[in-house]
């Protein structure tokens, strides 16, 4: 592995008085595309949402540290702008701002980046939605290009994403995938812009490559390996065959 991005070290995470991670590790290497598989409920969700310092998701135990530097008791806004975005399974609705007025200030914010906000939009087919209010009203594959656009606008050095797959049609799925190829620098040659994904069916993987999985069951990893090898394990065996998967690797 090239020198980690995101390491995160026997993380236990409660949401309401329910305990939801029981010491999950996991280390992300510069220019690395990790996935995140398991049933509903495991607990996928709850990392990313830990890991990006959402209110409400109270870390008991261990710790999250991006390039070097504990971050574990850092509010949302620090770790945006310390590197981190996350791109929502479901955004909320916020009245009373366009989309437009979001990205100008997103790329106000990282002045010198790599485009303007027509041209990013362009990239996932929203010019025509740029007036309308965040998230408000949109399709489900319009959700899913909002989301990426913003990740456009704020250039991440690690981009967590929670099912960009969900609810969307192959044609969209395609367009958020190109997205999310430039979000992480998967150019020519790779940056070192490192990411997490969440998926259920694995169709991103068709157009997002990811060097490593990691499947959570209740609250636990309890196996990784290959991404694509994972995904066939879990076709004919179902998540229980992770448990004792012969691709596994030590944990």
């Amino acid at each position: 592995m090239t020198d980690p991005i995101l390491e995160v070290s026997n993380l236990s995470v409660v949401v309401g008085r329910k305990k939801i991670l029981n010491e999950v590790s996991l280390s992300i290497g510069a220019g690395e595309v990790h996935v995140l598989l398991g049933p509903n409920g495991s607990g996928k969700t709850t990392l990313l949402m830990a890991v990006m310092g959402m209110p409400g998701y109270r870390v008991t135990g261990g710790s999250i540290v991006l390039r070097g530097r504990e971050i574990t008791g850092m509010g949302t806004d620090e770790r945006s702008r310390a590197g981190i975005a996350l791109a929502f399974q479901k955004p909320p609705p916020v009245r009373g701002v366009t989309l437009k007025a979001l990205a100008e200030s997103l790329l106000e914010a990282k002045a010198g980046g790599n485009g303007t906000v027509r041209s990013l939009a362009e990239k996932v087919r929203l010019r025509s939605c740029l007036d309308r209010e965040l998230n408000v009203g949109l399709s489900g594959g319009e959700l899913k290009r909002s989301e990426m656009f913003q990740l456009l606008c704020l250039e991440p050095e690690l981009s967590l994403f929670d099912e960009p797959e969900s609810g969307v049609d192959l044609d969209n799925i395609s367009v958020v995938g190109e997205a999310m190829r430039s979000i992480l620098g998967m150019g020519k040659e790779r940056s070192r812009k490192a990411g997490l994904i969440v998926t259920h069916t694995g169709h991103i993987l068709r157009y997002v490559p990811a060097d490593a999985g990691h499947v959570l069951m209740e609250g636990s990893i309890v196996c990784r390996g290959h991404p694509q090898i994972l995904f066939e394990d879990i076709r004919k065996h179902g998540f229980e065959g992770c448990r004792s998967c012969r691709h596994c690797r030590s944990i």
